[in-house]
């Protein structure tokens, strides 16, 4: 018999050792599956995974101890791994983790990982998986922790979840689910921390969420959840995060809420439409530590006793209808680890008291702004050497601002615009890191701080509608950190605008408005690239508008209204694709308006008090430019036609004159007798060399008449510059002498109108000594 059952015993051996080989190759093949779906692999991690080492041995893997080469985790949590998820992962029987956390995973989560019985914890949280929620995840009946927060998921949350009983923590923020909150999830009796928050949940919260007695984390915040949460919820005396912020839920809030949830550090309320008061009871609270309720309807007083919670960091009751004297500060400074403080947008009154200065050390955030708040800031607020945000803008705060804000070196943002604060700007220059400046809107006077140059990392400056003076300072205008605003509109600053602006490339928003600048704008505006609207309207700016704005291919406003600019608008404005507004009214600019670009949208382009503007689309309502070019043409036309005529009718007329003038020299000449002795002192004395040279030394070109006696020249006398008639005797003529002496005795005596006026005579020798009449 013995004999007969050893072969049995030999069979069974033999089968099970060739099953457990078998079961071996299945995890291993697995493994193989799962890194060729692999596409990324930054850190070469899968260099192990080869068959010189056996499987378990590869990183990230890891085997039973009861059941060798059997895997039971995969630990590769931030490894940049980058690839699908092979569905071959659900053969590894034996697997209790899955730990795929912070990678670059995509594609669906593969069904078959519902057959992972013995799964425990599954994190794919930080990948991109995309799809449905498996159904069958419903199958791993021993799951403890299901973590798929921020991914790709799409659908609803399944039902079928609510059946793991042992579920511990449920992870699917930041996802894209939509539906409703299934009430299944009543029934995961173990759950101590459920986070739904940021997807597009909607509907009411279930009541069945209140039979979780082991809870601890509620997150739902950032969906579309609405109604009143279930007075029930607030029984659960476990919780100690209740975040629902970011929803649409209405209602009050228990006024015993400090007393049922007794364990209570966070509760998260903000930016839904609760009303009614905050309770007084949250000081029984004394774990609480975070306390953000702002953007909801909250009224009433301030919560009594808040200064007894010791371990308060957050209190946020910003934009609500809070109505409260500041008295409550006194109490706060007990609150030793307060960092954030916002009260902004209530109704708060009063004067802010001094205790503000003794709160705690650790306050990083203040914020009273859009109050009614009256007075000056107290001194010694500047001891908050943590303080990052300051903002106590939109009050009725005044008197001059003596705070030494040198001293808050991390500040970040000082914001005392819309108040009432008078005399000079504080020095504000060691502020090394404040990133946004806000006064505007009071009554502040003097120069702007060329100091605030040394703010490096200012990317946002309004000084706007203030009464400063004086010119902008080159050390502002340059500072190249400057990349959202630079708001200097609606003061009295002169002079032009610095060249520096240049530097400015990565300003979005500049304005100069409402100044009494001057000059011309500098091409240097030119290089500043990012620059989105462009103020510059009412000022005394003047020139042409310069062709360099067409560079700002980023402009979307431009305003230049209500200065003095001239010339033509050019075309290259028209240019600018992005421009949707463009304001060039009041100035005095001339010629056609472009008709494409901007210029075809009349609403978005006004041209107004620009008299000599013309042309353009109809709908700007300019004159024609064809009706004063038509008037040009035919004005051009009768001056073609007039023009000619009248200078030939003036070069006749001038013609006629001279003929007449020398005709009536020439009849003078001819009639007039000269007498040595009767004229010799009362006419011009003319030399025979004068008379040579009027005469191009007696030309015969210039012999007009030959008579008995002698011969007639015309010439030209230097001294008069008058054309006249030479008679020069022929003394070899017989009673040429005597003749001579008559003729110039008549023409001296003699008055007639065709008788050439004698001017004078000559007696005298030539060049050569002989006799010269």
């Amino acid at each position: 018999m013995a004999i007969k059952l050893w072969p049995f015993l030999c069979w069974c051996w033999c089968f099970f050792k060739f099953a457990a080989c078998l079961q071996n190759e299945t995890d291993r093949l697995a493994l193989i599956s799962f890194k060729e779906a692999i596409q990324q692999d930054p850190f070469n991690l899968f260099i192990s995974w080869n068959d010189s080492v056996h499987f378990c041995n590869w990183k990230g893997v890891s085997c039973s101890q009861r059941h060798p080469d059997r895997v039971i985790a995969l630990k590769l949590n931030s490894q940049r791994l980058g690839g699908s998820l092979s569905p071959h992962i659900g053969n590894l029987s034996f697997l209790r983790i899955i730990d795929f956390q912070n990678n670059s995973f995509y594609g669906q989560i593969p069904q078959e990982i519902g057959n992972l019985r013995r799964i425990q914890y599954i994190r794919l949280s930080n990948n991109s998986f995309q799809g449905n929620i498996p159904t069958n995840l419903s199958h791993c009946s021993n799951l403890v922790s299901l973590n798929l927060i921020d991914n790709k998921l799409v659908g609803n949350i399944p039902t079928e979840l609510g059946s793991l009983s042992k579920l511990e923590s449920l992870g699917l923020a930041i996802n894209n689910l939509t539906g409703t909150i299934p009430p299944s999830i009543g029934n995961l009796s173990s759950l101590n921390q459920i986070s739904l928050a940021r997807n597009g949940l909607q509907g009411k919260i279930p009541e069945e969420i209140s039979r979780l007695g082991k809870l601890r984390f509620l997150v739902f915040l950032d969906n579309n959840l609405i109604g009143e949460i279930p007075p029930v919820l607030f029984n659960i005396s476990s919780i100690t995060i209740f975040a629902v912020s970011y929803n649409q839920l209405h209602g009050n809030i228990p006024s015993n809420i400090g007393l049922t949830l007794p364990k209570l550090s966070s509760l998260q309320l903000a930016q839904n439409r609760f009303t009614g008061p905050i309770p007084n009871s949250l000081s029984n609270a004394s774990a609480l530590q975070q306390l953000p309720l702002s953007y909801n309807g909250f009224s009433g007083l301030f919560p009594k006793n808040l200064g007894m919670l010791q371990n308060l960091g957050i209190i946020d009751f910003s934009d609500n209808k809070i109505q409260d004297e500041l008295s409550f500060f006194d109490s706060l400074t007990n609150c030793s680890n307060l960092r954030v403080l916002d009260l902004a947008s209530n109704v708060f009154s009063g004067i802010v008291p001094n205790s503000i200065a003794n709160l705690s050390k650790s306050m990083i955030y203040i914020a009273l702004s859009n109050n009614q708040l009256y007075n000056a800031i107290p001194l010694g607020i500047e001891n908050l050497l943590n303080l990052r945000f300051l903002l106590f803008d939109r009050n009725n705060l005044n008197g001059p601002l003596l705070i030494d804000f040198n001293k808050l070196q991390r500040l970040e943002m000082l914001d005392l615009s819309s108040n009432k604060f008078t005399g000079t700007i504080p020095s504000i220059g060691n502020l090394s890191m404040l990133s946004n400046l806000y006064m505007g809107f009071n009554n502040l006077h003097g120069s702007i701080p060329p100091s605030i140059g040394t703010c490096y990392n200012l990317i946002e400056l309004d000084l706007s509608h203030n009464s400063l003076n004086g010119s902008i300072p080159k050390q502002v205008i340059s500072l190249t950190s400057l990349s959202i605003s630079l708001n200097l509109a609606a003061n009295a600053l002169t002079g032009p605008i610095p060249s520096e602006v240049g530097l400015l490339q990565n300003l979005v928003q500049l304005d100069l408005s409402d100044n009494r600048l001057s000059g011309m704008i500098p091409n240097t505006i030119g290089k500043c690239l990012r620059l989105e609207m462009l103020h510059l309207e009412g000022n005394l700016f003047e020139g042409e508008i310069p062709d360099v704005l067409s560079a700002l291919q980023g402009l979307q406003e431009l305003d230049i209204s209500r200065n003095n600019f001239s010339g033509r608008i050019p075309d290259s404005i028209a240019e600018l694709d992005g421009m949707n507004h463009l304001n060039l009214s009041y100035n005095q600019l001339q010629g056609e308006v472009p008709k494409h670009g901007i210029f075809l949208n009349a609403s978005a382009v006004s041209l107004t008090g620009n008299n000599d503007l013309c042309g353009g689309i109809t709908e700007l309502k300019l004159p024609s430019c064809h009706s004063s070019n038509s008037k040009k043409n035919s004005l051009s036309t009768a001056l073609k036609v007039i023009i000619p005529v009248i200078v030939v009718a003036m070069f006749f007329a001038l013609l006629l004159s001279f003929l007449i003038f020398w005709h009536h020299r020439k009849r003078m000449s001819r009639k007039k007798k000269i007498s040595m002795p009767s004229f010799k002192h009362q006419f011009l004395r003319i030399s025979y060399a004068e008379l040579f040279k009027a005469t191009n030394g007696f030309s015969t070109a210039n012999i007009i008449g030959v008579g008995s006696y002698g011969s007639v020249y015309r010439g030209i006398l230097e001294q008069v510059e008058i054309e006249v008639a030479v008679k020069v005797i022929n003394l070899q003529q017989r009673g040429a002498s005597n003749s001579f002496i008559s003729e110039c005795q008549a023409l001296g005596s003699i008055r007639h109108r065709n008788l050439l006026k004698l001017l004078s005579v000559c007696s005298s020798m030539d060049f050569e000594g002989n006799d010269f009449k």
